[in-house]
């Protein structure tokens, strides 16, 4: 039984790992494009439209990234349900107890 604990601790570090990583790339997203933007700002000339595309194309691209990032992070979860880990886990460990046994 306390493999299994030992087991689930270790899968649930992964998981805290791999949501602080993607709040870590939200951040420097936010503060990155926040400085680009504002440079962007500075650098119209008079009468110059702040919204083109060459103004937003770091934002967007990067976007994209954290788009993916975020969705190799949470959708798992939300597609195969909290306890499909769970059951992943223990479906793997009968299979090596029954390997074990042959």
């Amino acid at each position: 039984m306390e493999n299994l604990d030992e087991i689930k601790y270790q899968e649930a570090l992964k998981r805290v790992k791999k949501v602080k990583g993607f709040y870590t790339h939200l951040i420097v997203f936010v503060v990155i494009n926040a400085m680009i933007l504002i440079a962007n700002y500075q650098e119209l000339e008079t009468n110059e439209n702040f919204f083109q595309f060459r103004v937003f194309s770091t934002f967007f691209f990067c976007g994209i990234g954290l788009l993916a990032h975020g969705l190799s992070v949470f959708l798992p979860s939300i597609v195969l349900g909290k306890d499909w880990e769970e059951r992943k886990i223990k479906e793997l460990m009968e299979k090596e107890k029954y390997n074990q046994w042959k």
